[in-house]
């Protein structure tokens, strides 16, 4: 009963400058980022893997800035004028109304658009848009590293209230497949055992986890 009160107590996820795991791989970026608002033209596009820090970064400086959010589907800009902005996702946005968005930046106090893959490969139909996007700076985001992988695994078992014994991180960071998509999958998995089992969170039930995972279906795929 008291661990079922424990998880019921879980933290909201924080995108706070202080959660965010500094590393090699994401220093870079950062400073792309903090050099708001003397962006190029007011635009920066945010690209990296899943799980590589791009929402956190993005909603940090949304709130830093105090940037109206936008969905990759909007066409409606009325918001925006005059405004800061946040597009996710936005390889998946509107032509038309991606290619007004960079146009008002330079006078908006800036556009942060973040996606998986680089400008020049989303599609634009527009000669006028191509043109845009192929001259967008970029920051890039890298896979995670030692420094981030331990970093989410802490998070991720912080906001379980959970504390594992120490020795659960070198072990899971050996054997792991290197994403923080993972990383939230195994302190889930590891979390429902421990309440199914009654156990603390160690490297032996760790060990069991990654064990019955290799012998049948494969939980992550």
């Amino acid at each position: 009963m008291a661990r079922q009160l424990t998880l019921k107590l879980r933290r909201p996820a924080s995108f706070a400058r202080a959660e965010f795991i500094l590393s090699e791989t994401n220093r870079e970026a950062l400073a792309a980022l903090d050099a708001w608002p003397g962006w190029h033209a007011g635009c920066l596009a945010l690209v990296g893997p899943e799980g590589s820090g791009k929402t956190h970064l993005a909603h940090e400086w949304a709130d830093r800035a105090k940037a109206l959010i936008l969905d990759a589907s909007c066409k409606d800009l009325s918001e925006a004028e005059g405004r800061p902005v946040l597009m996710e996702d936005a390889h998946k946005a509107d032509p038309e109304a991606l290619f007004h968005l960079i146009n008002m930046a330079g006078s908006g106090g800036g556009l942060l658009l973040t996606s998986r893959s680089h400008p020049r490969s989303w599609p634009a139909d527009l000669p006028d848009l191509r043109s845009r996007l192929n001259a967008l700076p970029v920051a890039q985001l890298g896979q995670p590293d030692d420094v981030v992988l331990e970093g989410v695994l802490r998070k991720f078992f912080r906001e379980r209230n959970i504390r594992p014994t120490e020795d659960v991180y070198p072990y899971l960071m050996r054997r792991i497949e290197r994403s923080v998509r993972m990383a939230r999958e195994i302190v889930a998995r590891l979390d429902e055992a421990s309440v199914a089992e009654e156990r603390d969170i160690t490297r032996s039930l760790a060990r069991q986890i990654l064990e019955f995972d290799a012998q049948g279906p494969d939980l992550f795929e």
